[in-house]
């Protein structure tokens, strides 16, 4: 089979031949037929990155994917030959401790303990590629009813399923109304669309890409917050076209300040929940007076529990999440170099490799 394979982020990447994995225990064997790309899958292979734990030697690149099963392992029940499903990147060892191991599947050890780094090396080898193996565990069928939609679009999933997860976590029930920080970003923009389908009874879109903005004020129950910088100035529009909020997503993305942030927690009603997704370099300076006069909740989180695919399917299927709204851009496997440079590019569509 046909594959990319990186030395080492900052290191050779090339696309070659290599010989086909063998299937093993607890196993699948998937023909890729979409691979949607990291906006920052090239600034990672070029090593620019830090903080990343990656496999040790060379490896195939590649997170999410839509596929066919061709084989399965010993030890696979409820997968079969000729299912298709979708390829979760996100790994947690199936054992009874306190913390099992988890890992970016050819990506990042998440952890600096040793079963962090087993696990990653474990399953070095990712998406990008014609077949990959993937652990039972980390793949979803996907429903028949859903065979109209293509293995690219269903690809847009890898999009919803971070802030579904982030929405579980801060215990968003129907009916509630939703801030969303940094939803002009990739996964932001996407949180805007799993509040709605989840049943938000208004999302308040806060971001500085006007363009963007203008794009999800056309969605129904979506309202439009242009952040400035200002904590005061921004907390009082958003509280004013919130109402105020139950809960809050920070997608925000490599924030160099925590402005934005703490305007999104003054916009939060009394006992409302933030859930921290993104990510920033500067501090985050809490007002303890603050939080306990207004109850209110902080909760960090890290992607999603296992069956987060599953349950968004269902959603697709039901029609309350509309995968067209978020937009794609199919290239071929061979031009990967230049499909990574498309998708870093800022408002750019998700690119899907076919």
């Amino acid at each position: 089979m046909k594959a990319w394979r990186l030395t080492a982020p900052g290191g050779q990447l090339s696309f070659r031949e290599i010989p086909v994995p063998a299937v093993t225990e607890g196993s699948v064997l998937v023909r890729l037929q979409a691979a949607p790309l990291l906006s920052y899958l090239r600034s990672y292979v070029d090593g620019e990155l830090g903080g990343y734990q990656p496999p040790e030697g060379e490896f195939t690149p590649g997170t999410n994917g839509v596929g066919v099963i061709k084989a399965t392992g010993t030890g696979v029940y409820g997968l079969a030959d000729g299912q298709r499903v979708f390829c979760s990147p996100y790994l947690v060892a199936g054992e009874n401790v306190a913390e099992p191991a988890e890992a970016l599947m050819a990506l990042t050890a998440l952890t600096a303990d040793p079963g962090s780094a087993g696990l990653v090396n474990r399953w070095r080898d990712g998406t990008l590629a014609e077949l990959a193996l993937v652990p039972a565990s980390a793949v979803t069928p996907v429903p028949a009813t859903l065979g109209h939609i293509g293995s690219d679009r269903l690809a847009a999933l890898s999009r919803c399923v971070v802030p579904y997860g982030g929405f579980l976590r801060g215990r968003l029930t129907p009916g509630e109304v939703v801030v969303v920080h940094g939803a002009t970003g990739a996964f932001g923009s996407a949180a805007v669309l799993v509040a709605l389908a989840m049943g938000a009874s208004q999302v308040i879109a806060a971001g500085r890409n006007p363009d963007m903005l203008s794009r999800l004020g056309g969605l129904p129950r979506v309202a439009m917050v242009r952040m400035t910088g200002d904590i005061d100035v921004d907390a009082r529009a958003l509280r004013a076209a919130a109402g105020p909020a139950d809960c809050a997503l920070d997608m925000i993305g490599r924030a160099d300040s925590a402005a934005g942030t703490l305007a999104v927690l003054g916009s939060l009603r009394r006992g409302g929940r933030l859930v921290l997704m993104g990510s920033m370099t500067a501090a985050l300076p809490l007002d303890y007076g603050q939080l306990l006069r207004t109850g209110g909740e902080i909760i960090g989180n890290f992607m999603y529990p296992r069956w987060a695919p599953g349950r968004l399917l269902q959603l697709v299927a039901a029609g309350q999440l509309d995968l067209e709204h978020i937009p794609i851009a199919t290239r071929l496997l061979p031009e990967l170099p230049t499909a990574m440079r498309q998708a870093e590019k800022p408002g750019a569509p998700l690119i899907v490799m076919v």
